[in-house]
């Protein structure tokens, strides 16, 4: 069972990010994550597979959208759904290790899917996926759960901001036109 502890008072004051559409773009190079359990997530291993990528912080106001991911991931992964949820800390929201992180999102909240290891997702130190998205579509994430959704080709299909929660219509409906196109 999944345990909701986190107050969502702050989350209503902060707005959604930009929104966008870019099928037509490049397409994405191959960027690996540093996992929070060791190893690393490749996602050219996840190509030809619709990929969602999430900023996460286990501090923020939002965390509880851990929940919707794993939900996500669940539902989806057998027809092809990957979930990565990368922690950061550049919004001063994230646990000082990756090991305080990993326990916290498993007891809290259930979390089995694919987890980087705390990750810069803005600013010059930005990891290189999130740096390519920013020099390709324009979208950096202005908060913690900013969503980045890539096609089955790899390309940025659809990003959406902070207060999109993972199992909301414009989130489904977006994930099932890859997963059945």
């Amino acid at each position: 069972m999944h345990r909701r502890t986190l107050c969502l008072a702050l989350g209503a004051t902060i707005a959604a990010g930009p929104l966008g559409a870019a099928s037509s773009g490049p397409r994405i190079p191959d960027f690996t994550f540093a996992s929070i359990d060791g190893g690393r997530h490749d996602l050219s291993a996840w190509r030809g597979d619709p990929v969602l990528v999430v900023n996460t912080a286990s501090l923020c106001a939002f965390a509880p959208q851990l929940d919707g991911l794993q939900d996500l991931h669940d539902r989806y992964a057998e027809r092809g759904l990957r979930v990565l949820a990368v922690p950061s800390d550049d919004f001063h929201q994230e646990l000082g290790s990756d090991e305080e992180v990993r326990d916290f999102c498993s007891l809290q909240f259930d979390i089995t899917l694919p987890m980087a290891s705390i990750t810069h997702v803005r600013g010059p130190e930005a990891h290189p996926f999130y740096a390519w998205v920013k020099a390709e579509e324009g979208f950096e994430p202005d908060w913690n759960f900013n969503k980045i959704l890539l096609g089955p080709d790899g390309r940025v299909v659809r990003t959406f901001g902070a207060a999109t929660r993972p199992l909301s219509v414009p989130m489904i409906r977006s994930i099932e036109a890859l997963l059945d196109g």
